[in-house]
């Protein structure tokens, strides 16, 4: 059974960070790309970062270049997005997707509540 599970949301001020968690099971991780989204109040999901199962690096939207690390540790079926310098428009639902070989989307966690404000 494929399993896909975020962690890591909360509420934090403007200009904190947080680290967000996905871990995936019941699929070969290291054979999937993966990518976070979110989804904001009243709006569409939209991609944030992905990474291939190819390699280590990052793809990122343009609203978060520079500030949001996406990464992965295929050892712990994990996948990461550390979060910094985090403002009010960050605020979303958070999710995970582990996209096998030749699909457009994949399996997709429950989402993690992100919440900046003071």
């Amino acid at each position: 059974q494929v399993r896909v599970v975020e962690s890591g949301g909360g509420l934090v001020q403007p200009g904190g960070s947080l680290r967000l968690s996905c871990a995936g099971s019941g699929f070969t991780f290291s054979d999937y790309d993966m990518r976070w989204y979110r989804q904001a109040p009243g709006k569409e999901r939209e991609l944030v970062a992905a990474i291939s199962r190819y390699s280590g690096n990052a793809n990122y939207a343009e609203s978060v270049k520079g500030r949001f690390t996406m990464s992965r540790a295929n050892a712990k079926n994990t996948v990461y997005l550390q979060m910094n310098s985090l403002n009010p428009e960050d605020t979303a639902v958070y999710y995970c997707n582990a996209v096998p070989p030749g699909y457009a989307h994949g399996y997709w966690g429950q989402g993690t509540q992100v919440t900046v404000s003071s």
